[in-house]
């Protein structure tokens, strides 16, 4: 059972690794990210999230559940969009981040290495681009709009003076 790994955790700043080998091992975490994403109510999970340094993203944003190995984002466009984004490493805290939502192009690896290329837009443009990020050791407070609101300025605080 894989467990979230909490901000400021270093590992959640570290630029993350490429997958070379794609065997029964690397299919088998793929399905238990699905799972520690579902049990924790997200819409995304990236591997350092839960420790591992490796380029993994799931998403589900209601239209199915996408296991991506090695995610590059090859083109997004359109309007920018202000929206509350949440982070299951960052938990209770919610800024605002403006993110370009109106279409995005990326490629990944499936747990076999075949590669395939996607088109989205909306939610799943802005979830490929938070996950991305954690890929990158990018976080969503990072992007932000600032000031924070005093709950989220009041929770990151605590998560940093209670980090171990």
């Amino acid at each position: 059972m894989l467990n979230i790994v909490h901000y400021p955790n270093p590992i959640l700043r570290n630029v993350s690794e490429k997958v070379e080998v794609f065997d029964k091992d690397l299919q088998a975490f793929l399905s238990e990210m699905a799972r520690a994403m579902y049990r924790y109510d997200g819409i995304g999970l990236a591997a350092p999230q839960v420790g591992v340094n490796k380029r993994i993203i799931v998403v589900d944003v209601g239209k199915g559940l996408l296991k991506l190995v090695n995610p590059v984002i090859l083109e997004v466009s359109g309007e920018e969009e202000v929206m509350e984004e949440g982070c299951l490493s960052i938990p209770g805290v919610y800024v605002k981040v403006k993110r370009k939502i109106g279409f995005i192009r990326f490629k990944a690896q499936d747990g076999t290495g075949k590669e395939r290329i996607w088109t989205g837009k909306g939610l799943l443009a802005r979830v490929i681009q938070h996950e991305v990020d954690h890929l990158d050791g990018v976080l969503m407070i990072d992007r932000a709009e600032r000031p924070f609101s005093e709950e989220a300025e009041k929770k990151i605080k605590e998560l940093e003076e209670n980090y171990e």
